[in-house]
């Protein structure tokens, strides 16, 4: 079977058409808009498949899961996104090894990720995880002073790009209230930053196109790319 009929492809090329899809909706142009394979406990090969068919992003939860495809795939040459929370022994690594981490909501976390990005070249690019729908299940800042605060915390740090904001959704939560909060704070938070104030991550497989609906500037697909996780 060729590289572009596997089922990994076939599913890539369906999310890829809905983002377009979504986009033309909204009125969006897709280079707006980036997803985001989610390949947490997905093999190396699951994840070059999906970056041979055009996938050039990848987001990973878990720091021992991540690390091994990151060395696997050095040939490549991905984007990799740290989404899951952040265990302060564990900043070093997250640090050294991704480009981008959506899930930043304490400034002690902030300062070790920027103590270990010293000297790397480029900065490490944050997001601010915002917990919208007040979930106790959920990382997060949870109020505006909390959130400006951290903000204001990162600025000060040379090594990280503070570049905007992410939240994840309880499934009690109707998306597009969800979505349109964040993006409310977002704009909010954009009238006293540049350029890169540009990321809004938002969105999964079950509700990315409300998510580009609202401004979404990066959407977190796992299921829709990799197919179902095996069981048992």
């Amino acid at each position: 079977m060729s590289s572009s009929a596997t089922p990994i492809a076939q599913r890539t090329r369906a999310v890829l058409d809905r983002v377009r899809s979504a986009c033309d909706q909204a009125h969006r142009d897709t280079d707006g808009v980036h997803v985001i394979a989610v390949s947490k406990t997905r093999s190396a090969d699951e994840v070059r498949a999906a970056y041979e068919a055009g996938m050039r992003h990848f987001g990973e939860n878990y720091l021992q899961d991540a690390l091994p495809k990151v060395h696997a795939l050095h040939d490549l040459a991905p984007q990799w996104h740290f989404i899951g929370r952040i265990q302060a022994n564990k900043t070093r690594d997250i640090a050294t090894h991704f480009d981008w981490v959506h899930t930043v909501d304490r400034l002690k976390v902030a300062k070790r990720l920027d103590a270990h990005r010293q000297g790397m070249g480029l900065p490490l690019n944050v997001l601010v995880q915002v917990n919208v729908d007040a979930d106790a299940d959920k990382a997060g800042v949870g109020t505006n002073a909390e959130l400006d605060s951290l903000v204001q915390g990162i600025e000060a740090l040379p090594n990280l790009a503070l570049r905007g904001l992410m939240t994840i959704l309880s499934s009690d939560t109707d998306p597009t209230t969800g979505f349109k909060a964040l993006q409310a704070q977002f704009a909010r938070l954009a009238t006293h930053r540049g350029s890169d104030w540009n990321a809004l991550s938002m969105g999964m497989s079950n509700d990315f196109e409300t998510a580009i609906a609202c401004g979404a500037t990066h959407v977190r697909i796992g299921t829709a790319i990799f197919g179902p996780r095996e069981t048992g």
